[in-house]
């Protein structure tokens, strides 16, 4: 199994709907100005209050699945169509970057 080189003390940006409605994680970005982890769902945040900051630790035990791109380079994003969908790669589009 692959491993967060962040520790699990880590803070990282999640949405509402993930923590509170159990939305599947779906896109992942690893953001190059900073490091910063960012893991969202279908719904689209929209105003700063659809963003929580948790523990990376939080993160992994809502969806262990997230450990298959723990070395996940930084500036790109992983996405998926569905929890049951393989991981795909790509770096993150210039109009993508820090969503928060």
């Amino acid at each position: 199994m692959k491993a967060f080189k962040d520790k699990p003390t880590t803070l990282v940006f999640t949405t509402r709907f993930i923590i509170k409605n159990r939305e599947p994680i779906l896109n992942i970005f690893h953001h190059e100005e900073d490091g910063a982890w960012e893991f969202t769902g279908q719904t689209q945040a929209i105003v700063d209050t659809d963003y929580n900051v948790i523990l990376l630790s939080e993160m992994i035990n809502i969806d262990p699945g997230i450990f298959e791109v723990a070395d996940l380079p930084l500036g790109y994003r992983a996405f998926r169509s569905s929890p049951i969908d393989p991981w795909q790669l790509s770096p993150i589009p210039d109009q993508n970057r820090h969503q928060f």
